[in-house]
Formats: C-alpha cells, sequence, structure tokens
C-alpha cells in the first residue's frame, strides 16, 4: 500500500479539527525520488555546456596506449638484461640464448597484460588495478620461461633463479612507477576533458533528449557531446533539446564524422522507426567510428553482456572501429620498427634504384602522388619515378598498361618487381602507411571511365583503417593493373575481408606471402 512507502507525515488530524488545521500533505519517499530526478534534468538543461575541444587539443587515446605499451615492451627488456648481467658474476649463458629468453619473456609478457585489459584507458586511470596486472603477468611469463628452461636443460638452475627474481623486482618496481604517473595523467585529462570520446547523437526527439541528459549527468567525461543530427527543425523538436547545438541533418552526418573526427555515434531514434533506423546504418558503416543504439529508457530488456554502457546509459553496439586501441598501437609500433629495420637492411638496394633512376632518364628520382588515406585524409605517396618527367601523371586519370609509352625502360623493370614502391617505407615511418592494409588507390582512378567510388558501392569503407604497402589482395592476385570493374570489386572486396578480420597473425601471414606474390604476379605494369 502507498502508506507503507511514507517516509514522514503530519499526525492524523482529530475528527472535529477544521480542514485548514492541516493542510500539509504527506511527503512520500516516491515523490522525493522525482524530485530529486526533475531537479537533475532541470540542472542538466539548465547548465551551460563546456565548449567541445577542437580535435588537435584532445589526447589520442590509441597513441597513449601505445605509449604504454612501448614503455612495457622496453621495460621487461631492459629489465631482463639488467637482472642477467647481475646475476651471471660466477656464471653466464650463451647470448643467443639471453636474447631469445628476453624475446619470449617480452612477448609472454605483453600478450598476459593484454589479456588483463591493461591496455584500455579505464585501465590506466586504476594503479592498483595496473599494480596486480603487471605483477601477475610479469610473474606468469617468468614462470613460464623458466619451466622451459629447465625441461630444455638450459644453464645452472642458480643463474636462473637469481635471474628471474631480480628481473621480476626490478620490472615490476619500474613499471609499477610509471604506472603511477600515467593513472594521474589519465585522472588529470579526463578532468580537462581531453580524453573523452568525440560523441554526436543522432536524433532530436524525446528519445534523444532523454539520452543526452542522462549522458551529461552520468558519463564522467567519457564522452565529448558535440551536438545532435536530425532532418527536422530546430521548431519542431522538443522543448529541452534547444541546449545543444544541431549541426545539420542525416545527409550531413558522414562528411561530419570525417571532417571533426568522431569516435562515437549514437542513434537516439525509438525502436518502432525501424525503417529511418537501417536507412541510418546503411550510410554509416563506411565510417571508422563505433556506432551505437540507445537503449535507454526502451521496454526490450536484454541481457548486461549485450550492452555497452556510458554512465548509466545501455548502448547497443552496431560497428565497431576495425582496430582497438590496443590493435592500432601495437600494429604501429610493429610498422615503425620493421620498417626501420628494413630500410637499414635495402639501404644497397634503394641507393642502387636511385642511381638507375637517376642514370636512366633526366629528372628527380622520387616522384610524389597525392592518395587516399585514413578516414579519407589525403597524404603524399613516395615513389621511385617510373615515368619520363614529362608524362608523369600526379592524378593517375589514366592506369598503367602493358608497354604503356609513358614508362621508361628502367621504370617497367622496377615496376615489375615492385622496387618502386620501396621508398613507401619511410610512408610509414611518418605514420601515413602502415606495412600491411588496403593499397593506397591515386584519387583520380577510374575504371571503364568511371571513378572506383562510383563503380563499386561502399568503396570508401576500404579507409576505415590505415592504407599498406601490401595487403590481402595483393597476395591473392589483385595487384597491378585494374582495367576492368571485376577486378576493382575483387581488390574491394579482398581488403573488406582484410579490415573485417584484421590480426597480427593475419598482418604476419601476408607479410610472409608478398615476397611470393611479387614472383609470380604476371600483370604489374
Amino acid at each position: 500500500m502507498r502508506s507503507a512507502k511514507r517516509l514522514f507525515s503530519e499526525p492524523e488530524p482529530p475528527a472535529d479539527a477544521e480542514p485548514s488545521t492541516f493542510s500539509r500533505p504527506a511527503f512520500y519517499a516516491a515523490d522525493l525520488t522525482r524530485a530529486f530526478a526533475r531537479n537533475a534534468a532541470d540542472e542538466a538543461v539548465a547548465r551551460p555546456k563546456a565548449p567541445a575541444l577542437p580535435p588537435e587539443e584532445r589526447i589520442s587515446q590509441p597513441r597513449l596506449v601505445g605509449a604504454l605499451l612501448a614503455f612495457d615492451a622496453l621495460n621487461i627488456l631492459a629489465s631482463g638484461l639488467g637482472a642477467y648481467l647481475g646475476a651471471s658474476t660466477s656464471l653466464s649463458m650463451d647470448w643467443s640464448m639471453v636474447w631469445a629468453s628476453l624475446g619470449a619473456v617480452t612477448l609472454f609478457g605483453l600478450a598476459a597484460l593484454q589479456a588483463r585489459w591493461t591496455y584500455t584507458i579505464r585501465a590506466m586511470g586504476q594503479f592498483a588495478r595496473q599494480s596486480l596486472s603487471l605483477a601477475l603477468a610479469l610473474g606468469g611469463a617468468l614462470a613460464l620461461w623458466l619451466a622451459g628452461c629447465v625441461l630444455l636443460g638450459f644453464a645452472a638452475p642458480d643463474l636462473l633463479r637469481a635471474w628471474a627474481l631480480l628481473w621480476f623486482g626490478g620490472g615490476w618496481a619500474v613499471g609499477c612507477a610509471a604506472r603511477a604517473l600515467f593513472a594521474v595523467a589519465v585522472r588529470v585529462w579526463t578532468a580537462q576533458g581531453r580524453l573523452a570520446r568525440r560523441t554526436v547523437i543522432v536524433g532530436g526527439g524525446q528519445h534523444a533528449l532523454e539520452t543526452l541528459r542522462c549522458l551529461e549527468r552520468s558519463s564522467g567525461g567519457a564522452a565529448q557531446i558535440l551536438g545532435i543530427f536530425d532532418d527536422r527543425h530546430r521548431e519542431r523538436l522538443p522543448q529541452g533539446i534547444e541546449t545543444y547545438a544541431l549541426l545539420g541533418s542525416f545527409d550531413d552526418l558522414e562528411v561530419f564524422c570525417r571532417e571533426q573526427k568522431v569516435d562515437l555515434l549514437i542513434v537516439a531514434i525509438p525502436p518502432s522507426a525501424e525503417a529511418r533506423i537501417l536507412q541510418i546504418l546503411r550510410n554509416l558503416w563506411v565510417l571508422p567510428v563505433d556506432v551505437r543504439i540507445s537503449a535507454f529508457g526502451s521496454r526490450l530488456t536484454l541481457r548486461d553482456r549485450a550492452y555497452n554502457h556510458i554512465g548509466d546509459v545501455p548502448l547497443l553496439p552496431v560497428f565497431d572501429k576495425p582496430i582497438s586501441d590496443w590493435g592500432r598501437a601495437l600494429k604501429a609500433m610493429f610498422d615503425r620498427v620493421v620498417a626501420a629495420i628494413l630500410i637499414v637492411a635495402l639501404s644497397p638496394a634503394l641507393a642502387l634504384v636511385a642511381l638507375g633512376v637517376k642514370l636512366t632518364s633526366p629528372g628527380p628520382v622520387l616522384f610524389r602522388q597525392m592518395r587516399y588515406g585514413f578516414n579519407n585524409d589525403q597524404f603524399a605517396v613516395f615513389k621511385f619515378r617510373s615515368m619520363f618527367v614529362d608524362r608523369c601523371d600526379a592524378d593517375a586519370s589514366k592506369l598503367v598498361s602493358r608497354n604503356d609509352p609513358r614508362v621508361t625502360a628502367f621504370g617497367a623493370f622496377i615496376r615489375r618487381w615492385s622496387l618502386d614502391e620501396l621508398p613507401q617505407l619511410f610512408n610509414v615511418l611518418r605514420g601515413d602507411l602502415s606495412l600491411v592494409g588496403p593499397r593506397p588507390h591515386a584519387m583520380k582512378g577510374k575504371v571503364a571511365g568511371q571513378l572506383y567510388e562510383q563503380v563499386v558501392e561502399g568503396y570508401f569503407a576500404r579507409h576505415r583503417v590505415k592504407p599498406g604497402i601490401t595487403g590481402w589482395a595483393q597476395v591473392n592476385g589483385w595487384r597491378g593493373e585494374t582495367d576492368t570493374v571485376e577486378k576493382i570489386e575483387q581488390r574491394v572486396a579482398c581488403d573488406l575481408y582484410y579490415i573485417e578480420n584484421w590480426s597480427v597473425w593475419l598482418d604476419l601471414k601476408i607479410l610472409a606471402m608478398t615476397p611470393i606474390s611479387v614472383l609470380f604476379t604476371k600483370n604489374a605494369y
């Protein structure tokens, strides 16, 4: 009964009392809850919104994750090397085994840290959790290494024991000190809004307003609301939503998300508008953003694991960024390390090709051409010049074909063996390219007289990841000239397969297959 929920009330009036004597109504707990909710909602509307930080003032989450990942790798390697030098005063091990041990423990340790979800922004702000995860990961990696050494009969037990203890103590102490600094930095940057995910809301109805208010109250700075998109005019939107910027209609979403580096897109449209939601989602899958549907206030209740949450707002995942922050950080670190090694190792070949270009035709050694990169951003790709200077096609408006008169004799040779692509290793060092990814097509590349994006539906979805020097399409035979619609369709299909199935092992597989592909592919001119 209602009276059973009464928080406090006035005593019952005497039977002969005047009605005005006890005019104050009883106060119930339910009334108090509603009052608090109403006041919080009013404050959310009245409170002025902090201006959105421009993209250049934000801290890149993948770079922050990458910084911790790189530090952990260096810390485990350095502490292991220092521990060995300290423990091997009387006993020693072959240096090939020392380097193998350092590499194995580092890989095991990083894999264990990732398995414990250490490389996320939320986890990086929790020092106690980070310290425990580091202890478990480093201890587990050392235990596996010790077991392997004992089983294989490597080194003396006393050396292994002293080395492992020094390694664990030094690596854990230095790692904890760094994690304390990371935790402080994450908390400060979160309070400043520099780590918030740039978020837009799709929909301007009551459902969107309720989602926005809940995000404002409970997100804790995790989401930076840039504004809303809706096809209706401002006058037709519900009262209270006017405090949020109306950024445009649904047709403006794709361009805005690309230009403003949006991280998260929340569709806040009532489930009854199913056709409209499907139409919007069809246009959003080509973007490198996380797309979620707001389930706030929905009568349909699924298991907790089905939802992502930002504060108190449950979100149904629809599309994810193809590669997580951890994956992007690992891929970037791998790219730069391997590219630097390859540049040094291949420096004689680079010098010989450069000399051949210079001696066989007048003009510069390198050729720069604008290409599409990640998120449709443009960048200049480096290649050894393979055409006569006065016939170079900077826009690639006409594709190179067999016996093309624009190509020099030496240029045809280096194009056949993909030697003209070697300077793109410097693009990898700059961060424009990855070693593995969809090839960056020329901006005005055409087939059958039409631009690629006009021929293949969803063409720009291949730009959801950073392009690469080699890719899944190239090692599967779709390399070289794209003179038919089928060839560009198959290329894009391979690129999308790579994006949807990315893993470290797939990258390594493609790198291993690339030399074989270069040897046996005949349609590169």
